[in-house]
């Protein structure tokens, strides 16, 4: 099984896109940890696979991809300092970490001179929790980028919706882009870009045309007023969720 997620049958034609093309990106992959699978020896290994599936010789970001129950994060640590100290990585991030774990693997980082660069959460205009659980705060707190995956609500923010929270979204989303002659998904990133500094949004792309579109969203922003109209438009989604999310029963 594969420790890492950058997926083996995708490595190697990555791989030789690098050394084909004239341009340099940026590579993160992600340490898959299982119970008995945590430590920094297999991490390492993993990490060395997905380098020689790569071709390279060191990656820009090694995340760990969730946390474990029961297992003290700072355990961790010890291999994302190793993949840094080995030259193996340039950088090391985590991600679906809340707030607290953020703080102690940082601490535990700091201690041997690496700083934790990105956390990967889930985060998007009908997904918003990483403002209000902390973990945005702790972002900015510990100057570490929020990496914002399913940035386009895993598509909710493409096609159209049957809640009411999520139409409103979308049609004040519609009338920002008919303004700038954009898309809805440009604006969705957009707004998670004016959002906060440190967030990093992370569109998907399974077409040429569909990254050149994510990229073009860079080439404008949202005015304070659009920006407002969205933030109130995604607050009838979070009253929507709320008010039909499941009571937690205190036995």
């Amino acid at each position: 099984m594969a420790s890492f997620v950058l997926f083996l049958h995708l490595a190697r034609p990555v791989g030789d896109c690098l050394r084909a093309g004239p341009m340099r990106a940026a590579i993160a992959s992600k340490f898959l940890p299982f119970p008995g699978r945590t430590s920094p020896r297999r991490l390492m290994s993993a990490l060395d696979g997905s380098l020689a599936r790569l071709g390279l010789k060191t990656i820009d970001l090694c995340y760990v991809h969730y946390p474990l129950p029961l297992i003290d994060v700072e355990g961790f640590a010890e291999g994302l300092v190793e993949a840094v100290k080995s030259g193996k990585a340039r950088a090391v991030g985590v991600a679906n970490f809340n707030a607290d774990q953020m703080r102690r693997i940082a601490d535990h980082l700091a201690r041997a001179g690496v700083p934790l660069a990105a956390n990967q959460v889930n985060y998007s205009l009908l997904r918003r929790e990483a403002e209000t659980n902390g973990v945005l705060a702790a972002c900015r707190e510990l100057d570490v980028a929020l990496v914002a995956y399913f940035p386009v609500g895993s598509g909710r923010l493409t096609r159209p919706s049957d809640s009411l929270g999520t139409k409103a979204v979308l049609t004040c989303l519609a009338d920002i882009a008919r303004a700038h002659d954009a898309s809805i998904s440009q604006v969705a990133l957009n707004w998670l870009m004016a959002r906060d500094g440190h967030v990093i949004p992370i569109p998907g792309a399974t077409k040429p045309h569909h990254a050149m579109a994510n990229l073009d969203a860079l080439a404008w922003r949202l005015s304070e007023t659009e920006f407002d109209a969205i933030d109130r438009a995604s607050a009838t989604v979070e009253q929507e969720s709320g008010a039909h999310r499941t009571p937690h029963l205190h036995l």
